[in-house]
């Protein structure tokens, strides 16, 4: 409790010191202190501001301005800025398996009502070694206050006051407000949805800490440099930004300004990935199957664009955009690939199968089991390095297509391409792993 008491002096003085540090700068732009009644003035201003921010004048001010804002989870003006409906303060334990408010451990808890008393909110909402003035009031106990207050009467005036942004009021809705008439019996039911705000921020405290955090930025360095991380890279495609309040967030709430009036939301597009519904018994490579073409096909433009609009310019981001693209397509082929060795076993012994030897091996490796030929030449890696020099082939194939000048220089740099050594590395460990589990 000594944590949350040095809290409330210290945030008060820091409030108090902001607030003389603005009025002794606009002092001395606009005041001549030669002049001694103008001296006067502004010393007397000064030591009102002074008494202000004493700790129980400053605490019975901001108990009195506790009733401008309510303490919410779930906000009304996220739907429309003027919109006068309730917001709610709803815990409701969980019952259903659903991603809702609910299922928050520690839901952070909004601030709704007059943008000038949003400082009470924050004096009640932070948390010192675990625990708030809100929580504190929330289970009755009132110690921490009672530190400060000069007697019984100021005390319990300090509760009441504060415990107005606790208070729940006749829920109202408004016709700004999302309004849906629900039929029930003979009548209707009117149902009033509301953004969970709290939802909104443990959302975005996740994103920004996978996005944003010095483990984060590691993971794609290394991921930049091909180099191997313990934690795996988390990105978000494809997410779009939902603005609220425009350039003055903080009137619809105290999360949203925290949050810059910013809501992230994430794709919710169904994934185009289309799988291989037999063996491709009658390709003679992986490369030029439809399926691999088509999930190729987005990423391949985007390199031939880069490379079109590079002209003779070779210059470090160049290089890494490139790096890039043609790393998308190596995890596009070995996600294909994986399918096809764990989908099918023995197909390529069948007679319509016309597949490259070196991609037989590679993507038929359970048939070693009963081959004892197949598994010798599969012991050999020569293959490997067969795979790898029809990749490149591949790639510089469709490169030409679209006019740009490759030979033997870019062939040889995609088929060393440490992304495509390592996948295959890590798929032929996998897949003896598999046989001696």
């Amino acid at each position: 409790m000594e944590g949350l008491i040095t809290f409330i002096r210290d945030y008060i003085a820091l409030r108090k010191q902001a607030k003389l540090e603005a009025f002794d700068k606009i002092s001395a732009k606009k005041h001549s202190l030669t002049d001694e009644n103008e001296l006067t003035t502004l010393q007397t201003t000064r030591r009102e501001i002074e008494q202000q921010y004493e700790t129980r004048t400053w605490l019975t001010s901001a108990a009195q301005r506790a009733g401008q804002i309510n303490l919410v989870t779930h906000a009304a003006k996220y739907t429309h800025g003027d919109a006068k409906s309730s917001s709610f303060y709803s815990v409701m334990p969980d019952s259903e398996d659903y991603l809702t408010t609910a299922t928050l451990d520690n839901a952070a808890v909004d601030a709704v009502g007059n943008a000038a008393a949003l400082d009470v909110a924050r004096l009640l909402q932070t948390e010192v070694e675990g625990d708030s003035l809100l929580a504190c009031l929330q289970r009755g106990d009132t110690t921490a206050l009672a530190e400060l207050a000069e007697d019984e009467s100021q005390l319990a005036a300090w509760v009441e006051g504060f415990s107005q942004a606790l208070t729940i009021r006749e829920p109202a809705s408004h016709k700004l407000a999302k309004q849906i008439y629900f039929p029930v019996g003979e009548g209707y039911h009117l149902l009033n949805p509301l953004f969970s705000s709290s939802l909104a921020q443990a959302l975005h405290q996740r994103m920004i800490a996978l996005r944003f955090s010095e483990e984060s930025k590691a993971i794609r360095k290394a991921r930049r440099e091909n180099r191997w991380h313990a934690k795996p890279l988390v990105w978000f495609p494809h997410i779009a930004v939902m603005k609220f309040g425009g350039t003055k967030p903080q009137n619809i709430s105290a999360l949203n300004s925290s949050r810059g009036g910013r809501v992230w939301l994430l794709s919710c597009a169904s994934p185009q990935w289309e799988r291989q519904q037999k063996p491709p018994l009658g390709s003679k490579s992986l490369f030029s199957t439809s399926i691999f073409d088509r999930n190729t096909r987005a990423t391949r433009m985007r390199l031939i664009d880069l490379l079109n609009n590079a002209g003779n310019d070779n210059n470090h981001r160049i290089r890494k955009a490139r790096d890039r693209y043609i790393d998308e397509i190596i995890d596009i082929l070995f996600s294909l690939a994986a399918e096809v060795q764990q989908t099918w076993q023995g197909w390529t012994r069948h007679e319509e199968c016309q597949m490259k030897r070196q991609q037989q091996l590679w993507l038929d490796p359970f048939r070693a089991y009963e081959d004892d030929a197949f598994r010798q030449e599969r012991e050999n890696s020569a293959w490997q390095e067969a795979v790898a020099e029809d990749f490149a082939l591949w790639l510089n194939s469709h490169l030409r297509r679209t006019g740009l000048s490759v030979g033997k220089t870019e062939k040889g740099e995609w088929q060393s391409r440490p992304l495509f050594r390592r996948r295959l590395h890590d798929m032929e460990q996998a897949l003896r792993s598999d046989c001696h589990a």
